[in-house]
């Protein structure tokens, strides 16, 4: 199964840059990315997991309603992308069940930080999945973690797919920059060895993010983005769907694992 995954939130990623960018910039920009998203899952029938803040959840309800009545999974991102309290776990999960009447089951921490599974547990998640099992620079180094999904404190783990072998990450940023024959290549290999692929990307990816003095974002941030990852996603499911992968919610994933 092909775990397709977005985590919408308030796009506040120039702060990271030295960049301003206002409240309500933060929102218009992955709303109109999330509408893309969608669009795109529409046309080719897919169905998608979305984690998703509050913070963003609350500004969005239209979409919010969209991603359930459609057949998408909701869960949870935390309370805000940028602040991060143990309390928030639980007081997420309950405000998105509240905001979208569906039960909310999982979870991932913003940027993928490490996080307290004996607290995702506590919080009342089935699943967690924050784990990026690779070496970033800067960000982290979980080459001692298991490449593929396992229970950790009563919860199960599903790590973002790296390839075999050499753990080569197949994130957002591997998608934005090696070319889509070399993406698909590793992307076949770690689908015939684990029988999943978990990618996660993020709806201001699927809007244009060239403009340096607004966003401050170096080239391979910005490689790729608005329009042109729009056609390389629609591209990516095309070529899986012709190679009969089947697409499915975390939520569904873990029914297949159950039966």
């Amino acid at each position: 199964m092909v775990l397709l995954s977005f985590d919408i939130e308030e796009f506040d990623m120039p702060f990271e840059y030295g960049k301003d960018i206002s409240f309500e910039d933060q929102i218009a920009i992955s709303r109109a990315g999330t509408i893309a998203i969608l669009d795109i899952l529409d046309k080719y029938r897919v169905k998608a997991t979305f984690f998703c803040t509050v913070t963003f959840a609350e500004n969005i309800p239209d979409l919010i309603k969209r991603i359930t009545e459609t057949g998408h999974e909701l869960a949870s991102h935390g309370y805000y992308h940028s602040n991060f309290k143990p309390e928030h776990l639980l007081q997420s999960k309950l405000k998105l069940e509240e905001l979208s009447g569906k039960e909310i089951t999982g979870y991932r921490m913003a940027r993928m930080m490490p996080v307290d599974e004996k607290e995702i547990e506590k919080a009342g998640y089935t699943y967690n999945t924050s784990i990026n099992p690779t070496y970033l620079p800067g960000r982290y180094n979980n080459f001692n973690i298991s490449r593929t999904h396992f229970i950790k404190d009563n919860v199960l783990q599903i790590p973002a797919s790296v390839s075999p072998v050499i753990r080569f990450p197949l994130f957002w940023l591997s998608f934005h920059n090696l070319p889509l024959s070399i993406y698909k290549t590793l992307v076949s290999w770690t689908y015939k060895k684990d029988k999943y692929l978990n990618i996660y990307f993020h709806p201001w990816e699927f809007t244009d993010l060239n403009d340096f003095e607004r966003f401050g974002f170096p080239g391979y941030v910005r490689k790729n983005t608005g329009v042109k990852m729009i056609k390389r996603m629609e591209a990516l499911i095309s070529w899986m769907k012709a190679k009969n992968y089947p697409f499915g919610t975390f939520q569904e994933f873990i029914k297949t694992m159950n039966s």
